[in-house]
């Protein structure tokens, strides 16, 4: 769905904030670069720090007016890595649209002296109605009554349910099951994949029981993680034996439904396309296990490049050798 603004609506304070954020010493996974999910959390918090400063923060939305802030899309490009302790300058812009609010956001950080911009993202913000803890929804600002919906609407088309079957032995309680032999009704096509199941655990959720857009950012990372490991080309044996480590150009999350705590959550991963053996890029589809059915929840794709580990300070891109491309080529 192609988001329209809506001109009748009563503009906020603020349709541009400002807002300056330091990533979190959790992102620093090698040396001090932060990786893409600790730069989304950055483009979330500069969105949600939109809605603190037109003067409806999430929680007075949640307390007051009876409807949850959820992030049911996010695409983000990484443009210069980020390190720890940078400063980094968010602009963010939202236009009020029939699907939700459409935040576009922009963050720039010094380098040598001069600004870059660093990350670039398009975020789509709904406001569900919290019928868990209340009887409805009361005094929703006019600004933001558009954003509101009865349950999280998705803005991309849904992929179809598949028999639960499809997973074979994969399914399992706990902690889950990884395999690489994956069943066609789950797939794309037939590049490499891998699809696990495991069970939503209530950190990864917010609003009481809905896993929240960081979740699934989890949820695209560690499944990146398995997928190499399965395909003989896991992070820590890069690191080791040629100091390459993964890097991440461009990332997107779209949420088609809702996914809740304790569901037995399946994400099936797949190489898309590998371009000159320079990078990568891999969708992710999120099922949740109901009665019988997986029922499609999430969809995103994440590009990766490797690079090798220059000094504490810099990396430089490299091209594919063989083990790479024969795990991601298949």
């Amino acid at each position: 769905m192609t988001s329209a603004v809506i001109e009748t609506v009563a503009a906020p304070d603020r349709a541009t904030t400002e807002t300056t954020l330091r990533p979190r010493f959790e992102g620093t996974n090698i040396c001090t670069w932060i990786g893409f999910k600790h730069v989304n959390y950055l483009v979330e918090e500069a969105v949600l720090d939109w809605l603190r400063q037109n003067g409806w923060p999430s929680r007075r939305l949640f307390e007051e007016a009876g409807v949850g802030v959820d992030l049911v899309g996010i695409t983000t490009r990484i443009l210069h890595a980020l390190h720890i302790d940078d400063e980094v300058r968010f602009a963010v812009t939202v236009a009020v649209g029939d699907s939700g609010l459409t935040a576009k956001v922009a963050g720039k950080v010094d380098r040598d002296g001069h600004e870059v911009k660093a990350v670039t993202s398009t975020v789509t913000v709904q406001l569900r109605a919290e019928d868990r803890h209340g009887d409805g929804v009361d005094d929703v600002p006019a600004f933001l009554r558009p954003a509101v919906v009865a349950r999280l609407e998705p803005t991309v088309p849904v992929p179809p349910n598949v028999p639960a079957d499809a997973l074979g032995d994969t399914l399992v309680t706990g902690r889950g099951g990884v395999s690489t032999a994956v069943d066609p009704r789950l797939r794309s096509g037939d590049r490499p994949a891998v699809v696990w199941s495991w069970r939503i655990p209530y950190f990864y959720c917010h609003h009481t029981v809905r896993m929240q857009m960081s979740g699934f950012l989890r949820q695209m990372e560690e499944v990146v993680d398995l997928f190499l490991e399965e395909r003989g080309a896991s992070i820590r044996t890069l690191l080791d034996e040629q100091n390459w480590i993964p890097v991440v150009p461009s990332s997107t999350i779209e949420l088609t439904g809702e996914a809740l705590m304790e569901e037995e959550l399946v994400t099936v991963f797949e190489v898309v396309h590998d371009f000159k053996g320079v990078t990568y890029t891999s969708s992710m589809t999120c099922y949740v296990e109901r009665d019988g059915e997986l029922v499609p929840v999430a969809v995103g794709e994440i590009t990766h490049g490797y690079a090798v580990i220059d000094d504490r300070r810099d990396w430089s891109l490299v091209d594919f050798d063989e083990r790479l491309l024969t795990a991601v080529r298949g």
